[in-house]
């Protein structure tokens, strides 16, 4: 008799293409050691992915959904993997967020498809957590000066906004300007498969004031 799958697990192709690309740039800009906070983790197969392949790291998945922290549960225990804690709600646009402090924070595929005020609110509870030097690192389609930069992206903007008034494509100038008011200091930018960016974050020690 062959086991069933778990089909409290969810999973997403998007996931399954970006996974190893992303993990490239993680494993140059993430600590040794320490603690990565990843924000809307949906699915778990990022968490997972990156756990299995960071080992020296602890993991701490979030999402507001709780099918989705359901299905990274179910994900982690399938891969028995030790250095990810379960995961917790959170939503990256409320002020206080239930984990107090992180080396680094992970966030992939969220700010286009939430409100600008999640973003802004991820911006305010990364440095609230960050220590000093942490990283937050985000991941995504952006438009840049304000152009976007592919025929695909543009028309994936427009079926966001078609969706949700409040959704779409973000610039890199808003996105670091953001993060700049909250201490947070936009260090590298790096072009990936399927036009994407990975912006990578440092908390500068003046961003100390975040939070108080």
């Amino acid at each position: 008799m062959t086991e069933r799958p778990d089909d409290t697990i969810r999973h997403s192709p998007s996931a399954d293409r970006n996974m190893t690309p992303i993990l490239g740039v993680l494993s140059q800009v993430l600590p040794a050691r320490g603690l990565v906070l990843e924000i809307a983790s949906g699915t778990g197969q990022h968490v997972a992915h990156f756990a299995s392949a960071l080992p020296g790291l602890a993991w701490q998945p979030s999402d507001p959904e709780a099918q989705m922290r359901a299905s990274i549960d179910a994900r982690v225990r399938a891969a028995a993997l030790e250095n990810v804690r379960a995961a917790v709600a959170l939503d990256a646009g409320k002020a206080r967020w239930p984990i107090d402090s992180a080396d680094a924070v992970v966030c992939i595929n969220m700010i286009h498809i939430a409100p600008w005020a999640a973003a802004l609110g991820l911006m305010a509870g990364a440095a609230a957590v960050l220590s000093d030097d942490g990283v937050l690192f985000l991941y995504g389609p952006y438009r840049r000066d304000g152009r976007h930069t592919s025929p695909g992206n543009a028309r994936f903007d427009d079926d966001l906004r078609g969706r949700n008034a409040e959704w779409g494509l973000r610039d890199v100038d808003d996105v670091r300007e953001a993060a700049a008011s909250c201490g947070l200091a936009l260090q590298r930018i790096v072009e990936m498969p399927a036009n994407n960016l990975s912006l990578v974050f440092r908390k500068t020690a003046a961003s100390s004031k975040t939070g108080e």
